[in-house]
Formats: C-alpha cells, sequence, structure tokens
C-alpha cells in the first residue's frame, strides 16, 4: 500500500513521504544533552537555533551523523511547551518529521482520515528559499512534522538555524552510524490495535510483522507489538504491556515517561564490532547478557561465519531470519527516567527484528528493572 493512499492518486503522488525528515528531543538542558550525543555517540553539530540567531523561544541544536538527524531543543522560558513536556515527561523525542513531496497535501491526506491537526501548513522562509511544513498528532504527545524541502537548498534544518560558532568534539573514534532503522513507540495497554490502525487507514502503511505475548514473554513479563511500514524507508515497531507474573518494560515506561511515547530509535551501521568498540571507548553502557547466550546463538546461527569472540566480548546479540542474518545491542536508558535508549544494528539480509533474541533482551532489561525496584 502507498503511503497516504487515497482515491485521488494526484494527491496521493504529491503528497508520498519519502522517509525520515529528523527526530526532535525536547529536553531540560538542550547544550548538555547536545553535547552528550557529540561526545558519547560521535555526532556532528551542523547548525544552532537561539537567541543568538534571532530564535527567542528556544535553544536548539542539529546533530548529524550519516544520514541520521537529531535535533535536540530546550526552552528559554518557564512557560514554553518544551519546559511543560520536560516537566511531564522528562526528556524524549516529540517529534517525528517525515520528508514530503507535498506538506500541505500530506496534511489534508492525514486530516481527512482521521488525524488530529497540531498546525496547519505553514512555511519558512530564508535567502535558501522556501521550507513548507505542516503538523499532526502521534500517540502520547507525540507529533509528526511533514516537511517540504523540494523549494529550500539551504543545507540547515531550516530558517533560524546558523552554522557559525558551533560546539566541537574530537572525543573517541569514528564510530560509523549511518541510518535510522527503525523507531519503536510504546502505547498504552490496551491501544495497539488502535495505533495500529491510525498508522494503517491515516498514513496508508501495511503491518509488516506482528508479535504476541507468547513470543515476546520471559519467565516475569510480556508485551505485544506489531511493526508498520511505508514501504520503503519508515519502520515503526508499536509496543504495548501484556499481563505477566510482574511488571513489564513497557509499563515501566508508560508510568515513568507519564504516558505513551517513543522508546527507543534503532541506529544502522555497516560494521557492528567497529562501532560498538568506538562507542564503548566513548563511554556508552550497552545492556549485557550472560555468556550461555552465546552457546546457543553459536548453534542457532551456525550457517554463518560470524567473529564470535568479537561478538561476546562487547555482548552484542545475533539473530537470522529466511533473508539472512543481522547483529544487534542495546544501551542503558540515556534519560535519567527509564525511558529512551538506542539499538545500534548491522543487518546482512535479515529484515527482521531479533525475534531470537527477544527473550536474552528482555530478560537483560529485567535485570535493570529489578536495579530500579521497578520489576
Amino acid at each position: 500500500m502507498n503511503s497516504l493512499a487515497s482515491a485521488d492518486t494526484s494527491l496521493n503522488e504529491r503528497a508520498s513521504l519519502l522517509g525520515w525528515d529528523c527526530v526532535e528531543f525536547w529536553v531540560g538542558n538542550a547544550r548538555t544533552t547536545a553535547g552528550f550525543l557529540m561526545s558519547a555517540f560521535g555526532f556532528e553539530c551542523t547548525s544552532y537555533a537561539g537567541p543568538e540567531t534571532g530564535v527567542t523561544t528556544k535553544a536548539s541544536y542539529v546533530l548529524e551523523q550519516g544520514d541520521i538527524r537529531f535535533v535536540v531543543s530546550g526552552a528559554l522560558s518557564a512557560d514554553s511547551p518544551i519546559a511543560e513536556h520536560v516537566r511531564k515527561h522528562g526528556d524524549g523525542v516529540h517529534d517525528l518529521a517525515l520528508r514530503t513531496t507535498d506538506a500541505a497535501a500530506a496534511f489534508r491526506a492525514a486530516i481527512e482520515r482521521g488525524a488530529l491537526p497540531v498546525r496547519e501548513p505553514w512555511t519558512e522562509a530564508d535567502e535558501s528559499g522556501v521550507l513548507e511544513l505542516a503538523q499532526v498528532a502521534a500517540f502520547g504527545e507525540t507529533v509528526h512534522t511533514f516537511v517540504n524541502r523540494s523549494g529550500y537548498e539551504g543545507t540547515r534544518l531550516e530558517p533560524g538555524y546558523l552554522a557559525d560558532n558551533l560546539p566541537s568534539t574530537t572525543v573517541g573514534p569514528s564510530v560509523g552510524l549511518t541510518r535510522i532503522d527503525h523507531i519503536v513507540g510504546n502505547v498504552e495497554k490496551g491501544r495497539l490495535a488502535e495505533w495500529v490502525g491510525f498508522y494503517c487507514e491515516v498514513f496508508g502503511f501495511d503491518q509488516l510483522q506482528q508479535f504476541d505475548d507468547a513470543q515476546i514473554r520471559t519467565e516475569y513479563s510480556a508485551l505485544m507489538s506489531t511493526v508498520v511500514w511505508d514501504g520503503a524507508k519508515i519502520v515503526m515497531p508499536i509496543n504495548e504491556p501484556a499481563d505477566g507474573l510482574k511488571k513489564s518494560q513497557i509499563q515501566e515506561y508508560i508510568e515513568h515517561y507519564d504516558g505513551a511515547g517513543v522508546q527507543h530509535i534503532a541506529l544502522r551501521t555497516d560494521d557492528i564490532v567497529s562501532s560498538v568498540q568506538a562507542l564503548r571507548d566513548r563511554g556508552v553502557r550497552f545492556m549485557r547478557v550472560p555468556d550461555q547466550y552465546y552457546v546457543d546463538a553459536k548453534s542457532r546461527l551456525a550457517a554463518f561465519d560470524l567473529p564470535w569472540a568479537d561478538l561476546q566480548r562487547l555482548n552484542i546479540l545475533a539473530d537470522q531470519d529466511r533473508d539472512g542474518y543481522l547483529l544487534q545491542i542495546f544501551t542503558e536508558t540515556i534519560t535519567d527516567r527509564p525511558a529512551v535508549f538506542f539499538e545500534i544494528i548491522e543487518r546482512r539480509g535479515a529484515k527482521g527484528f531479533g525475534e531470537g533474541n527477544f527473550k536474552a533482551l528482555f530478560e537483560a532489561i529485567e535485570r535493570d528493572q529489578d536495579r530500579r525496584g521497578n520489576l
């Protein structure tokens, strides 16, 4: 199914989605968070907006690596929506911006199919051209901004951002992250079907995979998950908690984040061993799995010649499907509340999400929950 499908094919063509534009974090201290992502994850600051550039409502740092673009924004006043968002949720993802050929058409198509408007289409202009934007609501207080860059030739994020006198860091080796692989959202119990329907009916996405609580379960907790996608570049697993003996990681997220939101962002690399080693050298902390995992994994993936000594040393997980294999690892949460974390993933043909690793991953998460007293 095509993005934003409609009986009006010309509208569908004009409103087609092209992929992720950027992910915007709303945080308590943008300067500090940007510095952390630069020094720990190897991002480069490419532009900045704030009082020095004529923007009086927020301070924002644009961070890039490969095709990944993050925007880290902090409030400049107590009555800012950013300040209120941080007060309620802590640091987290506010905007999952989507590149489109026509922001106004994408907005109209989404609203006609039931999306809630956040901001009607508008334009931003400077000497580099005109940027067209529009915004609709998603799960929790997350939003999707439609971004049309076809009339904007600037390399900056948007008007009001400048590339002068930017913070820089040379700490640590190159990390080698290339693109966003997928972005995972957590929603409240009983609302998974609603939000899967939203992305399928409103955005025209398809269901790529579905996992029930029998597949994603440990001794203590469980969850259900459905993966929706646009058929090309935008992949979004959506999770809801399921009943278990104790509290699931999704329920812990919902309670501490105070609602639905983005749980983690998976970042692609072409060489996960080098990337994870670089990240560890930069001080990034990852979830750990027991050595027994690798005994089982070597048996499961016996058909592949993998660098098992490096994988075990770095705690990297491995899985396979009919198309090939993947390697993945998950950071600890990067926020004070147990909410947002990153996944690093290398795909060698596999199109799945590490189903064979679910039990090992969730047991690692449960160990962290238990240390926090939230299991």
